[in-house]
């Protein structure tokens, strides 16, 4: 059992390094080709007289600001569950996400207010020449190829985090297309034109950074998973032997893992050992729904506890054993080895009690057994019904 468990911690410390170095390197990849295009449009915009340009440079170098928070949401993010941590390091991400959302509104509203202040003030706009064009062209192809590659990797490696900064990298080649009609439009003659699609990119810009940040606040506040995804759950738990019915299934995100809590219902009269089994099976089943589904709470109910009557105010084990003690010693049953089961069901206490085949033979005990268990019984409080099982050996 204890190699069992040290085998899975190293996969699961694998896969954690695995998907980190998946992380990283197109994290790195893309901040190459932020600061390259970052520069070319700043310079080239200030060159060509864009405006719109020059914002969609400061876009790009923004990127790289993200995307140091993603290398370093990541790395911290991959590490392993520890005291302070227990369920895993994944929120790293999610607070990166927020600040990745945070920041893009602040670039927004920077281009947005430097823009505006030029559409009223007309002697200040831009007259961008063609190379304007050229540059945002070049810039559309390659974020685009940035945004694909990094989607792919984040969807593999189940990143929101990921996700997000590829979302910026798309936002980056949309705000080029925007800064492609800006400048074709000044070259027409609309001088204008070039700060409205300044203006434009701040608000698609603006857009992400919203979308990103609200995404992010409701994983922080432990809003579950989607109605969709927890009928595949439901579904897959309801295929496993011995699970009768679900309910209080429970969900919350944490960074690029979920976390699942679920009541299962089962034959009220399994053991706790098969109960236990059937757990497992839910637990994995569960894990398997390919919904990243890191942990698996599971509360085992032998009946509907939303509808039955509540059995916590009934005697516990050791009360009802020292009444049926009282029982045995006066039927004068001495020594004689028994086993009780307790069922509490419906708010009552359903006894069932294991003798050994012997006793069971010994008709008139056996009747003054029964008549001192059910007087003892019948004035315990809750008390159901009385069942009595022979059993082949001693002591069981």
């Amino acid at each position: 059992m204890e190699n069992s468990i040290v085998h899975n911690k190293d996969v699961a410390t694998t896969a954690a390094e695995s998907r980190y170095q998946s992380i990283k390197r197109i994290t790195l990849i893309g901040s190459v080709v932020d600061l390259l295009l970052g520069v070319a449009k700043i310079v080239g915009g200030w060159f060509v007289s864009s405006q719109s340009l020059i914002a969609d440079g400061v876009h790009s170098l923004s990127d790289l600001f993200t995307d140091f928070i993603v290398l370093f949401a990541a790395k911290h993010g991959s590490k392993e569950p520890d005291e302070d941590h227990p369920y895993g390091h994944g929120r790293f991400e999610t607070i990166a996400t927020v600040i990745l959302g945070v920041s893009l509104l602040l670039v927004a509203v920077g281009i947005a207010w430097d823009a505006i202040y030029r559409l009223f003030n007309p002697e200040l706009l831009l007259h961008p020449g063609v190379w304007a064009l050229a540059i945002a062209a070049v810039s559309v192809i390659a974020k685009e190829v940035i945004f694909q590659y990094t989607l792919r990797v984040a969807r593999r490696v189940r990143s929101h985090m990921l996700e997000a900064n590829a979302w910026h990298s798309r936002s980056d080649a949309i705000s080029s297309v925007v800064v492609m009609v800006g400048v074709g439009g000044t070259l027409l003659g609309l001088n204008y034109l070039d700060a409205i699609a300044a203006v434009g990119v701040a608000l698609m810009i603006a857009k992400i950074g919203i979308e990103m940040t609200w995404n992010s606040f409701n994983e922080l506040s432990d809003k579950g998973l989607n109605e969709e995804q927890l009928q595949v759950i439901r579904d897959a738990i309801l295929q496993q032997a011995g699970a009768l019915h679900v309910h209080n299934l429970r969900s919350r995100r944490m960074g690029h893992n979920a976390l699942v809590d679920v009541h299962v219902q089962v034959d009220s009269r399994l053991t706790v050992s098969e109960g236990h089994k059937v757990a497992l099976a839910v637990e994995h089943a569960v894990k398997d729904c390919d919904l990243g589904v890191s942990d698996v709470t599971v509360h085992i109910d032998p009946e509907d506890d939303q509808a039955a009557e509540n059995s916590e105010n009934l005697p516990d084990r050791e009360a009802v054993l020292t009444i049926i003690a009282a029982a045995w010693h006066d039927a004068d049953v001495h020594g004689q080895p028994y086993r009780v089961a307790l069922h509490y069901l419906s708010g009552h206490i359903d006894v069932d009690l294991y003798i050994p085949e012997a006793l069971m033979a010994k008709t008139d005990l056996m009747r003054q057994l029964r008549h001192a268990l059910r007087q003892k019984l019948q004035s315990m409080t809750g008390f159901g019904r009385l069942q009595f099982f022979a059993v082949l050996e001693k002591g069981i």
